[in-house]
């Protein structure tokens, strides 16, 4: 069980990456492609999208089939197949193409580890084990920072993404070997296999929905992409300068992920870190908003904090898998993840509207709308996830 979740972990690894290498890509991609920042945007939207769409299929597989098979077959093809195309790109509708694959590739990785801890471990350690693999597979995004802009300046970003392709294949093919199912719930005389419907029945999830929805696009759609053409545009930044202010921020979310984990268990209550760190991070966008052109290392610092306070997903999983009973886990937490992953999807095709609404009266106008617009959106699922039920393990 512990080799295959360390595949898992590595497939997690590879997960963060796809969806954060985009942003150091920018100005080699826009100069062989002739992609735009627009283009990103929708490729970028497109792979949490696609993952977020996948969601429910992963949920009944999961529920049905097990893990083992449910993370390997779609790693191994669809995001094996997904970085080929990518890799051969020639024109930005082929990067869209590929980003849906790898989206779809990586969707039941995330997903398959937390089936497996709501089933082998105790529920009272579920948040930190949930933020212990999210900090260390954003390792990927580091990864997706300065080392991938070195890679791409060394040996060519084709060549790169080909590399990274194998890799996928060759993860899916670990986990078709390593990983375990757990054990068949035993369920009560009578009880069915149950559905989402069931899910969606249980009132307490209904005021948990909408920040998970919100609370991610920010760190994810701004360290994912916006990043990229904020320091191009405002600060003129070469892919070298991009891939330190990527890195900065990658590693602020890897200690989010882990600070976050334990913090429910130490102040006693999920509901108040998770308000607290959410609403701090709204402010951060704020102020971001308020001074877009603050300078590179003050944007960064700000950038970083909400790295690090937007990285509450593992936090609120936590308490929305704890009103789930065991014949509904699959269902439930990929429902969860459905609403947080589609949330930065949308947002993040939304996103390229308000970068494009906006008039250049100065090169940092259109950002600061992005940053207005991130920081409404979760301040405003604060306000919802106030009326939440409270609940630890």
């Amino acid at each position: 069980m512990k080799i295959g979740i360390g595949f898992l972990v590595l497939g997690y690894v590879l997960s963060q990456f796809y969806r954060a290498f985009l942003a150091v890509l920018t100005p080699v991609l826009g100069r062989d492609l002739g992609a735009g920042a627009d283009d990103l945007a929708l490729s970028s939207g497109l792979w949490f999208l696609s993952f977020a769409l996948m969601q429910i299929p992963v949920g009944w597989a999961l529920d049905t089939l097990g893990p083992r098979r449910t993370v390997a077959w779609l790693m191994g093809v669809a995001g094996g197949a997904g970085a080929v195309v990518f890799a051969l790109a020639s024109a930005p509708w082929h990067l869209h193409l590929s980003m849906v694959l790898i989206g779809a590739g990586c969707s039941p990785v995330l997903m398959a580890s937390y089936y497996i801890f709501g089933r082998v471990y105790s529920a009272r350690v579920f948040a930190t084990l949930a933020g212990a693999i999210i900090g260390v597979g954003t390792l990927g995004n580091i990864a997706g920072a300065w080392p991938l802009a070195w890679a791409a300046e060394t040996f060519g970003w084709r060549e790169t993404v080909t590399a990274l392709a194998v890799l996928t294949v060759l993860t899916g093919l670990a986990l078709w070997r390593f990983v375990m199912d757990p054990p068949a719930v035993e369920r009560e005389p009578g009880q069915g296999k149950g559905s989402l419907l069931d899910v969606l029945r249980i009132p307490a999830v209904w005021l948990i929905l909408p920040l998970l929805f919100v609370n991610y696009a920010p760190a994810a759609g701004l360290r994912g992409l916006w990043i990229g053409p904020y320091y191009a545009d405002v600060y003129g930044a070469d892919s070298i300068a991009i891939g330190q202010a990527t890195l900065i921020m990658a590693f602020a979310m890897v200690i989010g992920a882990f600070a976050y984990g334990p913090l429910d268990r130490i102040f006693g209550t999920r509901k108040g870190v998770a308000l607290a760190g959410n609403i701090l991070s709204g402010l951060c966008l704020i102020v971001l908003w308020w001074m877009p052109e603050s300078g590179y290392w003050r944007s960064a610092v700000l950038l970083s904090a909400v790295g690090i306070l937007g990285m509450s997903f593992p936090l609120l999983m936590a308490h929305g898998r704890s009103f789930f009973p065991s014949h509904l886990l699959g269902r439930g937490v990929t429902l969860l993840n459905m609403f947080s992953i589609g949330g930065v999807g949308v947002l993040q095709v939304l996103s390229k509207r308000v970068y494009a609404a906006v008039p250049g009266e100065t090169v940092g106008a259109p950002y600061g709308a992005l940053f207005l617009f991130f920081g409404v959106l979760v301040l405003a699922g604060c306000a919802i996830y106030a009326f939440s039920q409270d609940r630890t393990d």
